[in-house]
């Protein structure tokens, strides 16, 4: 499986964006808009972004595969938030100074505690030995500090530098039942989803722990992020695995807002969450839809309509499979085809 950038650190936008005085459809309480100018951003061009390779930005929660225990495990992203004492600390500087580029964070005091299994995203940055919060963070638009000026007023909400963190899925985890559904450490293996080597074809099958340590990839299915793929059901849900650049845009749009907004519209590839770049270096840059205005999730999505076949000969793996569980009955399935990705069904 071809690997590409690893997502360690927030991904920075393509865009220079702006804030506009205006509710955002995505958070209703939210009484502004974060969206993309016609400027790209110096970070994206330094990183080559014209040169990038293009892909789908798809729409679930990040996981890590890294060694946990002498073996092979999947990794739940868990970022550590600020404490209460720690949000206003931080408020109060930058309610005085309207930057927070010298703000000292004190990582024990400022932070929530974390299970003794968490470790740092990689990409993080360090001061004498402690991690430090992601410089992009979540901060609307471009602004270091934590608010947003609209006319005479100021808007905080929910205060949104964090560090980025891991923290292993034991098997039969309560907390991540969504994200062990989709493991075996018995025999080793994950769920993912892939392209096929038959070119517009998807292809579900196992794929061995060991080939996809230390990449990310993203969780999707029926209990994430209100399932805008549409797959399985509350009584069957399904859930899977998806690498990081996993599917690249064969027909991508210029970078110009334009063109890309037009693309977005107006073509059926088009019909997805966003856009991620991998640039030669490594450097991830990405483009929402929300950043151009554009609603998500859609109705149809480029990737529930895709056919997909089942690769899964369970005779390859020696350990029995619970009858309830995905690898068995995606084994059932084996050899079978569906013209839609969200046409996967199993039997009651």
């Amino acid at each position: 499986m071809r690997r590409r950038g690893a997502v360690q650190r927030k991904v920075p936008c393509l865009f220079v964006t702006e804030v506009k005085d205006e509710p955002s459809a995505k958070r209703e309480r939210q009484p502004f808009k974060v969206l993309a100018t016609d400027t790209i951003t110096g970070k994206a061009l330094e990183a080559d972004v014209h040169n990038a390779v293009p892909t789908e930005k798809v729409d679930g929660t990040c996981c890590y595969v890294t060694t946990y225990k002498g073996q092979p495990y999947l990794w739940a992203r868990l970022d550590r938030k600020p404490t209460k004492q720690g949000e206003k600390r931080f408020k109060r500087f930058v309610y005085s100074l309207e930057d927070c580029k010298e703000f000292v964070w004190n990582v024990e005091e400022d932070f929530k505690p974390v299970p003794d299994t968490w470790i740092p995203a990689k990409d993080i940055e360090f001061c004498n030995g402690n991690p430090l919060p992601d410089e992009n963070g979540h901060m609307p638009g471009t602004y270091d500090a934590a608010q947003v000026k609209l006319g005479n007023s100021t808007y905080f909400g929910k205060m949104q530098c964090f560090l980025i963190g891991w923290v292993p899925v034991e098997k039969n985890s309560k907390q991540y039942c969504w994200h062990s559904s989709v493991v075996s450490y018995e025999a080793g293996i994950a769920l993912v989803l892939k392209h096929h080597a038959d070119p517009g074809l998807l292809e579900i099958s196992p794929v061995p722990l060991s080939e996809i340590l230390e990449q990310t990839l993203e969780l999707i299915g029926t209990n994430i992020n209100a399932n805008p793929y549409g797959l399985g059901s509350k009584k069957h849900p399904i859930h899977l695995l998806v690498p990081h650049g996993a599917f690249e845009i064969k027909n991508p749009p210029a970078l110009k807002q334009n063109d890309i907004l037009s693309w977005f519209e107006s073509c059926t590839e088009g019909k997805v969450e966003g856009i991620v770049w991998h640039c030669h270096d490594g450097c991830l840059i990405k483009l929402h839809r929300h950043h151009l205005g554009l609603p998500w999730p859609l109705a149809e999505t480029y990737l529930n309509s895709q056919p997909v076949v089942i690769s899964f000969n369970r005779t390859k793996y020696d350990c029995d499979f619970e009858p309830k569980s995905l690898f068995h009955h995606f084994s059932m399935l084996d050899g079978q085809r569906f013209d839609r990705l969200k046409d996967i069904k199993f039997d009651a």
